[in-house]
């Protein structure tokens, strides 16, 4: 029987993960090939209102609602973009909203991730982060 994991052990398990690697290029690389195990995302759901203002490359993000949690699904045509995704839906994705909004993206800061992406890199994980806590804070009201 597998235990569930929350958000909090997620971003450790992540840290952890990363830490197997020496420098940057190899972290780099393990988020695009991340970012190239996300499921596929329906063209139909590539609208106006599904895109995240404020990234340099196309991102669109869907949710849903099971029960109490909430489903996320991404994509993007940038391949390191698409791997911050998928650390993203690997912390946050289906969890109910209340421990979406109680979860600190402190990975961000321990990985040094603000340091190694470009500004408008980080911008667009930022504009992302900011649509997941607010789909939260919509969600939990």
């Amino acid at each position: 029987m597998s235990i569930e994991t929350t958000a909090e052990q997620a971003q450790q398990e992540l840290l952890d993960e990363f830490d197997m690697f020496d420098n940057w290029m190899d972290r780099y690389q393990y988020l695009i090939d991340m970012g190239k195990q996300l499921p596929a995302f329906p063209d139909e759901w590539k609208t106006d209102e599904r895109k995240i203002q404020g990234c340099q490359s196309n991102v669109w993000m869907h949710h849903s609602r099971d029960g109490e949690r909430l489903h996320f699904e991404a994509i993007s045509d940038a391949a390191i973009v698409s791997g911050l995704i998928a650390v993203l839906m690997r912390i946050y994705n289906d969890r109910p909203a209340a421990e979406i909004r109680n979860t600190s993206p402190h990975f961000l800061e321990d990985l040094g991730l603000d340091k190694h992406l470009s500004p408008t890199r980080s911008n667009g994980l930022h504009s992302m982060l900011a649509r997941i806590y607010q789909v939260a804070e919509e969600e939990a009201a």
